[in-house]
């Protein structure tokens, strides 16, 4: 009998050096969760029983259990590290094959895709055409590295404050080019369909007590007509020379061929209140560059009260929407120009098909110098992928050279109800099992899942004083029952002696 229990003893031993050794091993793989043997006293049984102080038969294995206690988290240099504070396994898929691992290893493959070092596929939520998370839907992460597409400006909001101490201009009419003929002016950039920059200036005269004009140009020129019509300018310079009545010289360009923008600026300026043949001239020299206007009212209490567009000669410009407060130029209103041999031109651009609404609301007209209370406008050039960023609950952004950012999906994580029935396959990987149960999926930091801290990776969860001091246990374990074998055999030979 002592022989079978120091033999169960040694193999004890045995079982937990290894255990311990595999322990040690692996205290620098990440994402390693370190075991321990769990050892079991036999006795044997029988119908009968065997009375109430039996004695023992051994030793055996019962189980070498992984400790899921958290890791130590160390900090690295790339993006796609991941590290799982809290419960929870990433999902990596090959080929279909779902296995859950707390290494965090990731990085892309030739195709974007996210994957592990072993060419696992990482799983998470997706994004659609639109950019938009299929939550519920488990697919492989991908990052899509083409160039962003331009986004052309749809919405500029610019509160500001005019101040009141200032008085009414005596320059007149406006000139940009003239800062005497205006109180303030700012600018912002905003794009076309094809991501070109344009700048558009604004500029407010003060017209009276509580009321301004806000002229709008855009990269100097008229938003609607930046080009100079050189037709018209030619007719009317003609016609000027022997014209007597302003009429006439707007005749002259009707008949000249004209754009059908630079007839009607032409017609609106011979029909205005003191039009001379100066008047009409002007009107049509200066037609490419002269600002769609908005006049302004402010209450008493320094308050945005109304904002009323001005109409040019050709009916472009801006529109009102009393529901929503918000200025606008139709797209139609907007033709994109660039200069090219001293001339301004059609970029082949368009503005947004839905227009360029300006959000002015909570403006204000107060004793202080004039500021841009804030600003934001929507659209964008185009960009190239610069870098990508993790959260903490797994959304994943792609950053772009044009200051933009983009999700890109999110990762998702598996939590069991019993961890310790996962089955360890190797490359620091474990696959569900019977004793397990489902996974339950869901987003960091959701329910009872960890937080995501992404460039970082979770260290082996192995403490080498306290493994190291268990291989001198071990070693005395089997050293005492070899002892114990060595006895019985004494003890044996003794009784083999007999005479």
């Amino acid at each position: 009998m002592s022989f079978n229990i120091g033999l169960s003893g040694i193999r004890a031993a045995n079982s937990d050096l290894n255990v311990t050794g595999n322990n040690i091993a692996n205290a620098g793989t990440v994402g390693f969760k370190q075991s321990r043997a769990e050892f079991q006293d036999i006795y044997a049984a029988s119908v009968l029983g065997t009375g109430s102080n039996p004695q023992g038969s051994g030793v055996l294995l019962g189980a070498v259990s992984q400790l899921h206690n958290q890791g130590t988290i160390d900090y690295t240099e790339n993006a796609l590290d991941m590290a799982i504070n809290g419960n929870g396994f990433f999902v990596t898929s090959n080929n279909g094959a779902i296995s859950y691992t707390r290494a965090g290893y990731f990085g892309t493959d030739k195709d974007g895709f996210v994957v592990d070092n072993n060419g696992y596929r990482l799983q998470g939520y997706s994004v659609d055409e639109n950019g938009q998370l299929q939550a519920g839907v488990m697919s492989d992460l991908r990052i899509e590295s083409a160039s962003q597409a331009p986004q052309a400006t749809s919405k500029i909001t610019q509160p500001f404050n005019l101040n009141s101490t200032l008085k009414v201009p005596t320059t007149v009419p406006f000139d940009p080019a003239d800062p005497t003929s205006y109180n303030s002016g700012t600018s912002l950039d905003i794009y076309d369909s094809q991501g070109n920059a344009h700048v558009m200036s604004q500029y407010f005269v003060k017209t009276g007590p509580n009321t301004w004009q806000m002229n709008v140009l855009i990269d100097g020129r008229n938003p609607g007509n930046p080009a100079d019509d050189a037709v018209a300018i030619s007719a009317a310079e003609t016609a000027a020379t022997t014209a007597t009545t302003a009429q006439q010289v707007a005749d002259a360009v009707a008949a000249s061929g004209a754009s059908a923008d630079a007839i009607a600026n032409a017609q609106a300026a011979a029909t205005a209140t003191g039009a001379t043949v100066a008047s009409v001239l002007a009107s049509v020299q200066g037609f490419g560059s002269s600002p769609y206007k908005v006049n302004l009212t402010f209450d008493s209490s320094g308050q945005l009260a109304s904002q009323v567009p001005v109409a040019d000669g050709s009916g472009d410009g801006f529109t009102y929407d009393a529901t929503t407060g918000l200025l606008t130029i139709a797209a139609a209103d907007w033709v994109p120009a660039a200069q090219e041999n001293g001339e301004w031109v059609a970029n082949g651009a368009s503005g947004n098909a839905a227009g360029m609404a300006m959000d002015l609301r909570g403006s204000t007209q107060y004793s202080s110098t004039f500021a841009i209370t804030s600003r934001a406008q929507d659209g964008y050039t185009t960009g190239q992928l610069s870098g990508l960023e993790i959260d903490d609950t797994g959304n994943v952004f792609a950053r772009y050279t044009n200051g933009q950012s983009r999700v890109q999906g999110q990762v998702v994580l598996a939590n069991f109800a019993n961890v310790q029935g996962l089955t360890p396959i190797g490359k620091t990987s474990w696959v569900q099992s019977s004793d397990s149960g489902e996974p339950v999926i869901g987003t960091p930091r959701s329910g009872t899942l960890g937080a995501l801290q992404a460039g970082a990776l979770e260290a082996s969860n192995v403490d080498l004083s306290t493994q190291l001091v268990n291989l001198i246990v071990a070693q005395r374990n089997y050293q005492a029952n070899a002892k114990t074998i060595e006895t019985e055999n004494a003890v044996t030979q003794t009784i083999i002696n007999l005479r």
